[in-house]
């Protein structure tokens, strides 16, 4: 779907069927599931580092974290709290990459891959 959506083509061209793959690696870490990304594909400052130079605007972040959030409405349990959080998370998320896409941003150290629970940030 970002693939053809006019606002977002740009940003998603080049990207393989294996970036989903990785999003979803990603967001099972982040949500306490096995530790993949951290294990295969270097961790937060790996997928800080696959944002660099993408120069994310505003308007792609919020269309992105939109798409998400409904596509999480359909797909998730039907529990508002879990929703809620998702979407928190999503919104959360989406910030940083959006900030470490900009020109000459250097991420340094991020540390562990963020946890996200029932309480939002662990």
């Amino acid at each position: 779907m970002v693939r053809v959506d006019p606002l977002l083509a740009p940003v998603f061209a080049n990207f393989t069927p294996t970036h989903v793959e990785h999003v979803a690696v990603w967001l099972s870490e982040v949500f306490g599931g096995p530790a993949g990304y951290s294990a295969e594909l270097g961790g937060h400052q790996g997928l800080l580092r696959n944002h660099l130079g993408l120069s994310i605007t505003e308007e792609q972040r919020a269309r992105w974290a939109e798409l998400m959030i409904a596509t999480a409405e359909k797909e998730l349990p039907d529990d508002e709290l879990l929703r809620r959080r998702f979407a928190e998370y999503i919104q959360w998320g989406t910030r940083i990459a959006r900030a470490v896409s900009q020109p000459g941003v250097e991420p340094g150290d991020p540390g562990p891959v963020p946890q996200w629970g029932w309480d939002g940030l662990v």
